[in-house]
Order: C-alpha cells, then sequence, then structure tokens
C-alpha cells in the first residue's frame, strides 16, 4: 500500500508536465490501484468501531424484548434482518430477502447428575437434532466405549448386550457426532454422552433431525476422563435429560449489493446474523454483522463509483449448520457462482479474550483442512499484509468448514476472512503476542447468556473492522493482487478458530 500511496501522490506532478495525449495513454491497471488504494484509506478511516457499537446496542435491545435470544425462526431473527434491511435501503442499496425453511431446534432441558457413586451435577450441552428424554429424563447406568482412533464408531466398539439400557460414554474422535450416537443406539443404548478431545465445552449438531437416534449431549473433556475413573471403579448410575423442540419455520438471509459495479467481478462479503437460543449473540455474531454494516453504510457514503459490483450478506441459521448461506449457494445459476470472486467473512470479530485469527489460505500452518481454492492464498496475504502495516500481530487459522464460508469454499470461490476465537483456550504464546489471559477461553460466554454488550472487546472490533474497510475499498476497484502469486513459507500458528480443535459451533459435525 506505501508503493500505492506514493504512487497515488505523485500522480499530480506527473500529469501537470505530461502532454494531454500521454495523460489519456495512462494505464487502466495502475489507475484501478490508484482508486483502491484512496477508497480503502478512506474507508478505513471512516470506519467506526464506536459506530459499529450502535448496532450492538439495537441487536441486544431487539433480543431483550424477544426472549432473550435473535435465533433463526425467532422475532428476535426477523428484527434483527429487519433492521439491517431498513439500514441498506437507507444508503441506496439494492437489498433483498432470500427466504429458506429449516428446522428450528430450541433446547428445553440438558442435565446430567451422576446418583452414585458420589452424588455430582454435570454441565451438559444438547446436541442439535437430538431426540428426547421424557420429562423428567431417564435414570440409568453408563457405559464407557474403550478409546481408540475412531471411538464409537463402529458396530464392534460395543460389546454385545454391554450398551443395552444404557448411556453410552464416547469420546470424540474419529466420526460424526451422528454417527457415534447411532452406532451406540444399534448397540441397545438409551442416550449417549460424548466427551471432548480437547479443552473447552463440547457443542455440536448431530446434521439433521433424521439422523437423530436417542438422546445426545456433549460434556468438557475433564468431565469425560472423570466419568472414565468413575468406572474404572465400578458402576456408575446417572438421571440424563435432554429435551429439544424441533419445528419448521422459514427465516430470512439478507442480501444488499451495489446499484453500479461490474457483475462479472462481484466481491462478496458476509457474517451470521442469527444467535443461538441461548443469548443474544452479541459477539457471536452482531460483532461480525454489525462490522459489515458500518463499512457498508461507509462505502455508500463515500459516493464511490465501484468498478466491481460489491455484495454483502447476513446469513441466518448458521448456528443450524451454515444453512442460510448453503441455501445461497445452492440457488446460484453456474454463472453466478463465476461471477463471485472472492468472498470474505466475519464471524464473532471481537472476542474478549481475543486472538487475532486469518483463514489459512494457503495451509501454511499445516493445521486440519488443506488450503482454500485458487485466490484464497491471496486473500489471506493481503489481511496479513494490512495487519503488518497497522503493526498489529495476527496467527493463522484452518478452514474447518465450520462457517459461512464452507460452501463458497466447496464450489471453488476463493475465500478467507477474520475471527477472534470462540470456546477454545488462549495459549501462553497467544498471550504474550496479543495480550489477555492464558488459560481461558477467547470468549467464556461463547454460546451463552452472558454473550451480551459487555463481552466485546472494542480493541479486536476495530482492528477487524479496519480489515473489512481495506478490503472493501480495495477490491470495489482492484482485483489484481488475487493474480499476484503467493510465497507459502511454513509457519507455526495453531488451530486457533478452528483445526477441529476450538471451533464448537452448533454446526460443528465432525470430530
Amino acid at each position: 500500500m506505501a508503493t500505492l500511496a506514493a504512487a497515488a501522490l505523485a500522480t499530480p506532478l506527473l500529469l501537470a508536465s505530461a502532454s494531454p495525449s500521454a495523460a489519456h495513454r495512462h494505464d487502466p491497471a495502475e489507475q484501478a490501484a490508484k482508486d483502491a488504494a484512496k477508497l480503502a484509506g478512506k474507508l478505513v478511516q471512516k470506519s467506526s468501531a464506536t459506530d459499529a457499537y450502535q448496532h450492538l446496542k439495537k441487536f441486544q435491545q431487539i433480543a431483550d424484548t424477544t426472549n432473550g435470544h435473535r435465533a433463526a425462526g425467532s422475532l428476535g431473527h426477523d428484527a434483527s434482518a429487519a433492521y439491517v434491511y431498513q439500514q441498506l435501503k437507507k444508503y441506496g442499496y439494492d437489498v433483498s430477502y432470500q427466504q429458506f425453511d429449516f428446522i428450528y431446534t430450541e433446547t428445553q432441558a440438558e442435565k446430567l447428575q451422576v446418583l452414585a457413586p458420589a452424588p455430582r451435577d454435570v454441565e451438559i450441552k444438547a446436541m442439535t437434532y437430538t431426540t428426547s428424554t421424557p420429562v423428567g429424563g431417564v435414570k440409568a447406568d453408563l457405559a464407557a466405549v474403550p478409546v481408540d482412533a475412531t471411538t464409537g464408531c463402529e458396530p464392534t466398539d460395543y460389546a454385545t448386550g454391554t450398551f443395552t439400557g444404557k448411556i453410552a460414554l464416547i469420546k470424540r474422535g474419529g466420526c460424526t457426532f451422528g454417527e457415534k450416537q447411532a452406532a451406540a443406539a444399534a448397540a441397545g443404548a438409551s442416550g449417549a454422552v460424548i466427551y471432548n478431545n480437547t479443552d473447552g465445552v463440547l457443542s455440536g449438531t448431530l446434521g439433521d433431525p433424521a439422523t437423530g437416534k436417542i438422546p445426545t449431549g456433549g460434556v468438557t473433556k475433564a468431565e469425560g476422563e472423570k466419568l472414565v475413573a468413575d468406572l474404572a471403579t465400578g458402576p456408575v448410575n446417572i438421571s440424563f435429560e435432554i429435551r429439544q423442540l424441533q419445528q419448521k419455520r422459514s427465516t430470512n438471509n439478507v442480501i444488499a449489493e451495489t446499484r453500479g459495479g461490474n457483475a462479472a467481478n462481484t466481491v462478496m462479503l458476509g457474517a451470521h446474523l442469527d444467535s443461538v437460543t441461548a443469548g443474544p449473540g452479541i459477539n457471536d455474531n452482531g460483532s461480525g454483522s454489525a462490522g459489515l454494516l458500518e463499512v457498508a453504510q461507509e462505502l455508500a457514503k463515500s459516493k464511490a463509483k465501484p468498478a466491481n459490483k460489491v455484495r454483502f450478506a447476513w446469513w441466518s441459521a448458521e448456528e443450524n449448520g451454515l444453512l442460510g448461506s448453503e441455501a445461497y449457494v445452492a440457488n446460484l445459476s453456474s454463472l453466478g457462482k463465476k461471477e463471485i470472486k472472492l468472498y470474505l467473512n466475519f464471524d464473532m470479530i471481537a472476542s474478549p479474550n481475543y486472538g487475532l485469527f486469518v483463514y489459512d489460505g494457503d495451509d501454511s500452518d499445516a493445521v486440519g483442512a488443506g488450503p482454500g481454492p485458487a485466490g484464497s492464498a491471496q486473500l489471506e496475504r493481503d489481511i496479513n499484509e494490512f495487519l503488518d502495516k497497522k503493526g498489529k500481530p495476527h496467527e493463522g487459522t484452518d478452514f474447518t468448514g465450520r462457517s459461512d464460508y464452507g460452501p463458497f469454499i466447496e464450489v471453488g470461490i476463493p475465500s478467507g476472512g477474520t475471527f477472534t476465537g470462540a470456546e477454545g483456550i488462549k495459549t501462553a504464546a497467544q498471550a504474550e503476542k496479543f495480550g489477555g489471559t492464558a488459560g481461558v477461553a477467547y470468549d467464556s460466554c461463547y454460546h451463552a447468556k452472558c454473550d451480551n454488550l459487555s463481552n466485546i472487546d472494542m480493541t479486536a472490533f476495530a482492528v477487524n473492522i479496519g480489515v473489512i474497510a481495506n478490503a472493501v475499498g480495495t477490491y470495489t476497484h482492484d482485483l489484481s493482487s488475487l493474480r499476484k502469486p503467493v510465497v507459502t513459507v511454513p509457519t507455526d500458528g495453531d488451530a486457533g478458530s478452528g483445526g477441529g480443535l476450538h471451533d464448537g459451533h452448533d454446526h460443528d459435525v465432525t470430530e
């Protein structure tokens, strides 16, 4: 950017001494770069975390008056979508709703009590699309599935008769949660408790309503290992209640795009607008939604005439399994897919114990999934270069497919974005790099009632709004960086937000 800025400053002097014919023969690529640098600088300067916070206050107000949440299919989400829609209309965007049907879920009970040998309560999270126990739950003995690389995935993991009428205790790993509980059900188990294979709570989904066979919930690694240790000394009897409302409902994505710009070069950015039913979802993902809305408004106020069409999306039902972005991508024509030159995703960008994570487009971290589609490495590089120029440390984070970039990657659209961490635990090295507290979750209020206005770190929020603003300003005029090769150098970034270890969004179906 420094080179571009210098070129922009020198341009008036050059034109003043050049002949009209020479001035007329300017390089279109050079002009695009100048326009991009100018607009990016303006948007970064004007886009404000303080202004975006006003949108967060509105989301909080909506949740406070609609049963405490903004989940897809609820009044809270409908009101949030209407607010975003109205704001964008006011700023002159071409705005539309994209409606789709889905199965709304709301957990009504999630309780686990050890009755014997030593009574205690264990925190458990109901898996999305689980079947339900009777009201009041069931009492049964636990039976642990032997641990191996694919614990609980095959019928042979369940010794004949051992699990009949019992609650299967299964370690995470090797296959989906849905496959584990289905195998346990086939072995006669009356329920399943899956315990994590890393630190942090375990919040997941069985995939879809048809998959659910027996009541299933997730517990922490520590609680699971304690239950296994108790079983080693004798029987463990528990009271187990998992109940969940499941109901067909309709919901809307909000899609907004500039009226001008070449549709053949569409630049797309998105954030999910829905929360879980447990709380208002101000960081997850009011933060990404508000940041995107703030930059969209500043782009409109800039009066820029975009060379490329810029499209913003506020997804619904992400927490139910990326359903909004999946519906959008599924409804794109083959031409529509080709027209989208990039997709940037912003999901949880203001975590209180944050890390600054950038999606690892070239797989330089060698963690989890491989690289994104061609162009993803360039998107990562561009974000990294912006953060470097701002003096902000950053790390890579894996493309796990567990946020709304997933459907875009599946159809070959270059993808990237940023994230500040969910229930994963900050390392000592990350605390030294980013500040904050080691040994504590990036967001201790992840998927909880306390994910409210007090759960926002304004420093992280401002940094990531700057990332959004710089990307919008740059790609509105200039996509040439997507064609510039990236030299991949192995890096030491860890899974951060989601190498399958830390990301526990409700749509986390894999192990």
